[in-house]
């Protein structure tokens, strides 16, 4: 093999499909540590599996392997605030094999410094599509931001009152949009607004992820999932 040919199998997306959630990454990404159960996977050291579409299936927990791929990414590990599931992310960086990030379980250090904290914002769309209608139409679209950022959910709430007779549902964490059936260009124009605003409030996207499902035989769901970031000072009491 060649340096280009090498070169493009370095850069060429691979979509995982991890307990159900696809993750789509480079070679490079997950052959960084070749020591790791993914390094010596894509190297070709014991035999893959796939899935009905061709994607790379790992028969474990798909919603933690996202601090996998971002450690894998980055060389960092970084967690929210409130995460609690600690123990079930080590046993995952050691069923993977990856030392730096096993290391740093056993070690953790903070992210910032003790008088500063993270606050998130998670934004969840979930789409439902019909397989006998036009590809484009969408059967029903439900939209959910949660976040302890009150002002955030506040503001969200007034800035798309032209939505507020779509608004399903607000409690203390979190709003939450369904409407339709309506065109694919309204779904995506609602969503980037949404996700315009939030980073205009100093928010910066820290993780996405796409998963795909079907719940009936003509109907096809798919569920887009962001998570948003800031740095926040703490107040005293």
């Amino acid at each position: 093999m060649d340096n280009g040919d090498w070169g493009h199998r370095m850069t060429t997306p691979i979509t995982l499909n991890v307990g159900g959630h696809l993750y789509t990454t480079s070679l490079s990404t997950l052959q960084r540590y070749p020591d790791s159960m993914l390094g010596a996977m894509f190297r070709g050291d014991f035999p893959t599996a796939r899935d009905s579409h061709g994607n790379y299936f790992i028969d474990r927990d798909g919603t933690l392997f996202r601090y996998i791929l971002n450690f894998l990414r980055t060389s960092e590990l970084t967690l929210p605030v409130d995460f609690t599931e600690t123990d079930l992310l080590r046993k995952e960086a050691d069923f993977y094999q990856i030392e730096p990030l096993i290391q740093c379980l056993n070690d953790p250090k903070p992210l910032y410094p003790p008088d500063i904290f993270e606050q998130v914002v998670e934004l969840s769309s979930t789409r439902k599509l019909s397989k006998y209608s036009n590809p484009v139409a969408v059967i029903i679209t439900q939209l959910t931001i949660t976040t302890k950022v009150h002002a955030l959910l506040e503001g969200i709430s007034n800035n798309f009152t032209k939505w507020n007779k779509h608004m399903m549902d607000t409690r203390d964490c979190q709003v939450s949009f369904t409407f339709g059936p309506c065109d694919y260009h309204q779904e995506v124009s609602l969503r980037v607004h949404l996700m315009d605003y939030i980073m205009k409030q100093g928010f910066t996207i820290r993780n996405t992820r796409v998963h795909h499902m079907s719940e009936r035989a003509n109907e096809n769901t798919v569920e887009h999932h962001w998570t948003f970031c800031r740095p926040a000072h703490k107040v005293e009491d």
